[in-house]
């Protein structure tokens, strides 16, 4: 399955299930099972003693995935275009400095 089909099942399924809200809420759910992953994260590792031992539970990022695809769509933007700029331009921020991390973030 591409983004495009992925973000358009999520779309379906929320309309189906009535299940639109406005997109401030949709990021607040996404925020929300990112916080779920964190949890797991944290607990998996000992608080990050134990790192090799992460354990994320398939449907929790699945859940986060959903919430992600779910905020696009009520932003109404294109989830598979938006991986595609994404990666561009960390595509540009590796070929600008071999060193750099494509990460956001300093």
């Amino acid at each position: 399955m591409d983004v495009d089909d992925a973000q358009r099942q999520v779309a379906e399924f929320v309309q189906e299930h009535d299940l639109e809200t406005p997109p401030e809420f949709r990021l607040l759910d996404l925020v929300s099972e990112m916080g779920e992953l964190a949890k797991d994260a944290n607990t998996s590792t000992g608080y990050g003693d134990a790192p090799g031992d992460l354990d994320l539970a398939a449907d929790e990022v699945g859940d986060a995935l959903f919430a992600l695809l779910a905020l696009a769509d009520a932003l109404e933007i294109d989830a598979e275009a938006a991986l595609a700029e994404a990666l561009e331009k960390y595509e540009g921020r590796m070929a600008a400095d071999a060193a750099e991390s494509p990460g956001s973030g300093e």
